[in-house]
């Protein structure tokens, strides 16, 4: 995937950011101007952004570390759970249930029970359970699966994490911080820049415009990954 250029970002509406009533100051750099009271973005900064964000995403996909995806807002679940599952990256949709990455063990233990479950569920030979019981598990696993399936295959803390909504997703922000982990992320108009390590200006509603820049993302993982498989070739010795 070619890098998006200002007429696709134009297209998708990167560029439309909130009412100037709800603007955070510090987004002021990233400001182009005001129209009709509300604020547009400046593109160019965006593209800058995108390209320094997926420079770092790149090196870190290529180190073999994870990069967590983070969006519940409706309109970018799909959109955010499909890139991370196109790079085998985890992803949290639902809803982010606090202590996520600060209290891991805990959470570890809540998908260790939804494969327990499963592994039960998927056992033809275990005939000790009624069907009652098997409803009622069945109805816990899609819980859990709703709740914790994108971080199934999550053994440590992440890297770093890519989050749709600086503002909406501020307990995994605050909990990303706490942990040192590296944050990435889509910041629109009324959001505090400063409060990602790589802050991507860009309307963070509009379903294209969360596209396109998640899917820039998610390519520049695939691209660390390729790399990372290079490496790993080129070191293996030659048989001879």
């Amino acid at each position: 995937m070619d890098k998006p250029t200002y007429k696709d970002l134009l297209d998708a509406g990167v560029h439309f950011g909130h009412l100037k009533k709800k603007w955070n100051p510090k987004m002021a750099p990233y400001i182009f101007k005001e129209i009709k009271g509300i604020h547009i973005i400046d593109l160019n900064r965006t593209l800058e952004s995108m390209e320094r964000a997926a420079s770092a995403m790149r090196a870190i996909a290529k180190s073999g570390r994870k990069i967590m995806f983070v969006a519940t807002k409706k309109q970018a679940r799909d959109i955010v759970a499909n890139a991370a599952k196109s790079v085998d990256m985890p992803f949290v949709t639902e809803r982010w249930l606090g202590g996520m990455m600060t209290n891991f063990a805990t959470i570890r233990r809540s998908v260790k029970k939804m494969q327990t479950i499963e592994r039960m569920l998927n056992d033809t030979t275990l005939t000790s359970i009624t069907k009652k019981e098997r409803l009622t598990m069945a109805r816990e696993h899609q819980k859990l699966e709703k709740q914790l399936g994108g971080i199934a295959n999550l053994n440590r803390l992440p890297a770093a994490i890519f989050i749709v909504d600086i503002h909406h997703e501020h307990i995994a922000v605050a909990e990303a911080h706490r942990l040192g982990i590296r944050t990435f992320g889509m910041v629109d108009t009324n959001s505090d820049p400063n409060q990602v390590d790589f802050a991507i200006p860009s309307n963070d509603d509009a379903s294209k415009s969360i596209a396109i820049i998640t899917n820039y993302m998610a390519e520049a993982i695939r691209q660390g990954l390729e790399e990372r498989k290079q490496t790993k070739t080129e070191k293996e010795p030659a048989e001879g």
